[in-house]
């Protein structure tokens, strides 16, 4: 199973306006541990070619997580990427997660195929709603299968904004079940993001069983840090280079 970072011993308030650089470095102590959690991503439809080579050469130069970018870019990434040890990471069944099974399946074995070891799968969102949780476990079950069978990991979608506490819960324990690497908050596309709120439930629910992850809205050092002190492990942002740039002026001697 994915670990991730050590999940935080209270609730976090929201993000300061303004933070020390003492209360910055202890949660990120080095750009390398920042770098590491970040899934630097481009996933807009009308993105180009050059656009997601841009992000693949901006991802192996400051050493972030993995470059996350659509499916048809996979091959193009990994073609960028090769030898810099950066991951390429996609999505699958994005951004509603109401494709068939059988269609998500295919998805991730085309994108493990052309050199993805992040996929991040919207969970049947429509389904969990209707209580059809054998229907969403299975699936999630399913796609966990074919990631780790090909040595990546599997990271599950939940579209928090559109759904209860309780039933975050449920998609948090299914998850579980299933053997997913990790819950992640947000597609980014939908009527909200990541929340400190939802990165607190979802840690106190997996603990340290999966990991986290924050997507959606996250444009700024101090939401970094809020994310990260809230239990996230991995934070997926297109504002990567400026997030890390912020830190690195913050924490000058």
């Amino acid at each position: 199973m994915y670990s991730d970072t050590p999940s935080p011993s209270a609730r976090p308030a929201s993000p300061p306006a303004e933070l020390s650089q003492a209360e910055i470095l202890s949660t990120f102590p080095d750009a390398r541990t920042l770098a590491s959690t970040l899934d630097h991503t481009l996933l807009k439809p009308e993105a180009t070619r050059d656009q997601v080579l841009a992000l693949a050469l901006e991802a192996a130069e400051h050493r972030f997580a993995c470059a996350m970018v659509n499916p048809a870019w996979v091959p193009s990434a990994h073609a960028a990427l090769f030898g810099t040890g950066v991951r390429v990471g996609t999505v699958i069944g994005f951004p509603l997660g109401a494709s068939l099974s059988t269609t998500k399946l295919t998805e991730a074995h085309d994108v493990l195929k052309a050199g993805a070891l992040d996929v991040d799968m919207v969970l049947n969102i429509g389904a969990l709603r209707s209580g059809l949780l054998q229907v969403v476990g299975d699936e999630i079950a399913e796609i966990a299968r074919a990631t780790h069978g090909e040595g990546a990991i599997l990271k599950v979608i939940l579209e928090t904004c559109l759904l209860s506490d309780e039933e975050k819960r449920q998609a948090a324990e299914l998850c579980l079940e299933a053997g997913a690497d990790f819950v992640k908050t947000s597609t980014g596309f939908s009527t909200g993001g990541a929340t400190v709120a939802d990165i607190y439930l979802l840690r106190s629910i997996v603990g340290q069983r999966c990991g986290v992850k924050a997507s959606g809205g996250i444009r700024t050092l101090n939401d970094a840090i809020a994310m990260a002190a809230a239990g996230a492990g991995r934070i997926g942002a297109s504002a990567s280079v400026a997030i890390l740039r912020a830190y690195q002026q913050s924490t000058r001697p």
